[in-house]
C-alpha cells in the first residue's frame, strides 16, 4: 500500500485537471479569435481593431480574477481562537462531553462570537483543533478552516471564502462578458460558415460569401462553446448576486446560522446596500477591479442581533440556582465589533431622544397640574 504522503500528493496533481482544462480552452479561445476569425476571417481593418481592443480588454480581466481567485491563500483563524496549552491538554483528556464543552465555554468567554451549533454547543473543529469563529468552516478538500468559507470549487482548486469571494464574483462576471462578446461577435461569421458548410461546393457561394478554409471549424466551434458556457455560468452568477444581495454563503443558504436566540437565516443580513459593501468595500472606484476591499477581518461580522434587548439576552443566560455550572453552561456576552458597536450606539442614542422627550412631556404635564390645583385653592 502506498504511504499516505504519496496519495495526498497524487491526489493534489489531480485536483489540478480542472484548471489544466479551463487554462487549455481559454489559450484555444484566444488564439481561435485574434488568430482566425480577426485576421483570417474578418476583412474589415477597422472592425478588427475594435474587435481585439474589447476582446483583450475583456480577456486581461477575466484572467486577472481568475488568477485572484487561485492564488489567495484561504484566510485561516487567528491564534487567539486556539487553545491555551493547558486547556487543550485537559480537553483532549476529558471524555465527557459535558466537561469538554465547559472547557471551551470558559475559553470562548473573551472571543466576539454569537453562532452555536444546533445543539446550542460552542463551535470547535477536533481537525485544526481551534475554536471556530462565525461564519468558519472546515474544508476537508484543503484541510483546514476557512474563514467565511463559501464553498470549495474545484474549477479554481481553492477554497472560496472571505479572502478570495470578491475575486469570484469578478472571476465570474467576467468570464461571463468574455463569452457574451465572443458569442455575439462571432454569431454573423458563424451563420456565414455554417451556410457555406451545407453547400457542397464552395463555387456556387455567393460572393459575399466567405472561402471555404480550415478557419471556419474554429468559429463554428468557437461559438459553440461560447454560448455553452454563457449558460452555466449565467446560473451560477445570478445566484451568487442572491447570495451577495442577501449577505450569506452558500454553506449558510443551506444551513441557517444557529444564534444564541435560536437559528436565523437573515442574521448577517444588514440591508442591501450594506451587505454588498460587506463584499465589494465602500470605494466604488474599486468594485470592478480584482483588488482586495472587503470590510472587516474575517474573524467578526456585523449582525441583526444588536437592535435585540442586550440586558434581556443577558438574564436570560443566566442559569438556574438548582443546576451545576456543568449542566447548563453560561453563554458569554461577546463583546461587539466596531461596526456593530456603531449601530447599538446609533439605537442607544435614539432610544436617549425619546426618553428625554417623554420625561419633558411628563415634566410639563406635572407643571400644568400643579398650577391648576394652587389657583382652586386660592
Amino acid at each position: 500500500m502506498a504511504p499516505t504522503h504519496v496519495l495526498r500528493c497524487c491526489q493534489r496533481g489531480l485536483a489540478w485537471i480542472p484548471v489544466i482544462f479551463i487554462a487549455l480552452v481559454v489559450c484555444w479561445s484566444y488564439y481561435a479569435y485574434v488568430v482566425e476569425l480577426c485576421i483570417f476571417t474578418i476583412p474589415s481593418i477597422g472592425e478588427q481593431i475594435v474587435y481585439l481592443i474589447f476582446f483583450h480588454l475583456f480577456f486581461v480581466m477575466f484572467v486577472w480574477s481568475y488568477w485572484k481567485t487561485i492564488f489567495s491563500q484561504p484566510a485561516n483563524p487567528s491564534k487567539e481562537f486556539c487553545l491555551p496549552k493547558a486547556e487543550k491538554e485537559r480537553y483532549e483528556k476529558e471524555e465527557r462531553p459535558e466537561s469538554q464543552q465547559e472547557i471551551l465555554w470558559r475559553a470562548a468567554t473573551s472571543l466576539p462570537l454569537y453562532t452555536r451549533t444546533g445543539a446550542g454547543a460552542i463551535r470547535y473543529c477536533d481537525r485544526c483543533q481551534v475554536i471556530k469563529p462565525d461564519r468558519c468552516h472546515h474544508c476537508s478538500a484543503c484541510d483546514m478552516c476557512v474563514l467565511k468559507m463559501d464553498h470549495h470549487c474545484p474549477w479554481v482548486n481553492n477554497c472560496v471564502g472571505f479572502s478570495n469571494y470578491k475575486f469570484f464574483i469578478l472571476f465570474l462576471a467576467y468570464s461571463l462578458v468574455y463569452c457574451l462578446f465572443i458569442a455575439a461577435t462571432v454569431l454573423q461569421y458563424f451563420i456565414k460558415f455554417w451556410t457555406l458548410c451545407r453547400r457542397k461546393s464552395a463555387e456556387n457561394c455567393p460572393k459575399n460569401e466567405l472561402p471555404d478554409t480550415h478557419a471556419k471549424f474554429h468559429v463554428l466551434f468557437l461559438f459553440f462553446v461560447a454560448a455553452m458556457f454563457c449558460i452555466s455560468i449565467l446560473s451560477l452568477f445570478s445566484y451568487h448576486l442572491w447570495l451577495v444581495g442577501k449577505n450569506r454563503s452558500t454553506i449558510e443558504a443551506f444551513r441557517a446560522p444557529v444564534f444564541r436566540t435560536g437559528s436565523d437565516k437573515n442574521g448577517f443580513s444588514l440591508g442591501f446596500r450594506k451587505n454588498i459593501a460587506q463584499v465589494f468595500g465602500d470605494q466604488k472606484k474599486y468594485w470592478l477591479l480584482p483588488v482586495f476591499t472587503s470590510q472587516g477581518d474575517g474573524l467578526t461580522f456585523p449582525t441583526r442581533l444588536v437592535n435585540a434587548d442586550v440586558e434581556q439576552a443577558a438574564v436570560t443566560l443566566q442559569p438556574e440556582p438548582n443546576k451545576r455550572a456543568a449542566e447548563v453552561p453560561v453563554s458569554p456576552v461577546s463583546p461587539v465589533s466596531e461596526s456593530q458597536n456603531r449601530l447599538l450606539s446609533n439605537d442607544q442614542h435614539a432610544n436617549n431622544i425619546g426618553d428625554h422627550q417623554a420625561d419633558s412631556t411628563l415634566k410639563s404635564a406635572d407643571s400644568e397640574t400643579i398650577t391648576i390645583s394652587m389657583e382652586s385653592e386660592s
